[in-house]
């Protein structure tokens, strides 16, 4: 979907596929029949965008055969449906039973996240349509924070500068503008996305920016604004965002409100939970750090981000454990890294951070000139819903992201943007 900005800009909206994964060739072709195009065809739209996720096998054989790019370019215009970014965090297994700690890796310290990146790259510079010349792909933020010291630092930041002069190269070669974004993420080693402007500034190129997931955002208690506006000051670009909202828990220290979060404890993902305290009151608990899964330390106070100065960030690696005794502080709100659908907030005594996400968009496109020109809705958890909530057929599922954006739509065209066709 397209829309006019004020200032004559184009700004794109779309939907992620890694709520549908796939690793192969076969499997996008087979999403783009089953899933994308019938969403385009319940919002009644000629023209849908939509963002891919593609594993290594998928990327690997779009890169390797220009046959098969040449293929999945023409199944995308028959089908309605067009690609201006691509969701390049998971490397494979999304779809796996289990996928919590897998999903950071390979990290930016290892060479295939180098390699993968810029197949991905190349394969998007190729289903660009014809009338634009700007792609994004978001990215995993550096690393997992674990294990990550100064030579992986330094490994992460060298292939960052490889991959901004090969993107260079690529423009050169296709007239295609590919960008990069670092999608900050609790637990990472860029968490906040005060956490990302050191090291993109200390990177110092345009091709590789910030991601900005709005989830992620709320889950850290960052102020919108605030985040954006020290971005902006930093000179760090907003390379696209991703619309997400948060799992809200206002009063997590009620019996009731426990017993609703337990319902989103599943074992698939990785649901980062997160709450502040006033700064220097000692939060209940022992004096011992949290220990997570992988049997490594978790400090009871998390990188400052842009949330409120005179507070601090506590957080566990998972919803289980913070569910689990006195792991968190539970005097104040909680927020789960859950992707909930935009349209549809739990049900009392829980909620979304769907105003996070509001406030986020209002900063990035209501302005004179947007922030970023590429939006993509992300609730990949539509499976990983309490059973009562997931979608049971085909059919439901289509109806819910179809939902969602015409949502996002409501939500750009009361800032002033007008839907294009």
């Amino acid at each position: 979907m397209r829309f006019r900005h004020p200032d004559g800009s184009v700004v794109h909206l779309a939907y992620c596929t890694n709520v549908h994964p796939a690793e192969t060739l076969d499997g996008v072709l087979a999403q783009l029949r089953d899933h994308c195009e019938p969403v385009r065809r319940r919002l009644g739209r000629d023209r849908l965008g939509i963002g891919l996720w593609l594993a290594r096998d998928a990327a690997h054989a779009l890169v390797t055969d220009p046959s098969a790019l040449r293929g999945l370019r023409a199944e995308l215009d028959r089908r309605g449906l067009e690609v201006v970014t691509l969701n390049g965090f998971p490397y494979e297994g999304f779809g796996a039973e289990e996928v919590k700690y897998r999903v950071y890796k390979p990290d930016w310290a290892d060479p295939e996240r180098l390699e993968h990146t810029t197949s991905l790259a190349r394969v998007l510079a190729g289903l660009l349509p014809d009338d634009v010349t700007e792609g994004s792909i978001s990215t995993l933020p550096l690393a997992w924070r674990t294990a990550y010291d100064d030579t992986r630092a330094d490994k992460a930041r060298a292939a960052l500068v490889t991959l901004a002069e090969r993107l260079d190269a690529l423009q050169e070669l296709t007239g295609r503008s590919i960008r990069v974004g670092l999608e900050p993420e609790p637990g990472c080693v860029v968490e906040t996305t005060r956490d990302a402007i050191a090291p993109l500034t200390a990177i110092g190129h345009d091709r590789i920016g910030i991601c900005v997931d709005t989830c992620h955002l709320a889950t850290s208690f960052e102020d919108p604004h605030t985040a954006l506006d020290a971005l902006t000051a930093a000179h760090v670009p907003v390379v696209k965002s991703q619309l997400s909202a948060a799992l809200h828990a206002e009063h997590p220290r009620l019996p009731e409100v426990r017993e609703a979060l337990t319902a989103f404890a599943e074992p698939r993902f990785l649901h980062q939970t997160r709450t502040t305290t006033p700064t220097g009151r000692r939060p209940p608990g022992p004096d011992a750090p949290n220990q997570v899964p992988n049997g490594t330390h978790n400090p009871d106070q998390v990188r400052t981000g842009t949330h409120a100065p005179d507070h601090t960030l506590h957080g566990t690696d998972d919803l289980r454990e913070a569910l689990t005794g006195d792991a968190l502080p539970d005097t104040s709100p909680w927020r789960a890294h859950f992707h909930v659908p935009l349209h549809a907030a739990p049900a009392t005594p829980l909620t979304s951070t769907l105003d996070v996400l509001k406030a986020a968009l209002t900063r990035l496109v209501g302005g004179p000139h947007p922030l970023t020109r590429h939006l993509e809705v992300e609730t990949y958890t539509w499976q990983a819903l309490p059973p009562e909530l997931r979608p049971r057929a085909r059919a439901q599922l289509t109806d819910g992201i179809a939902a969602e954006l015409t949502l996002a739509r409501g939500l750009l065209t009361d800032l002033g943007l007008k839907e294009l066709p």
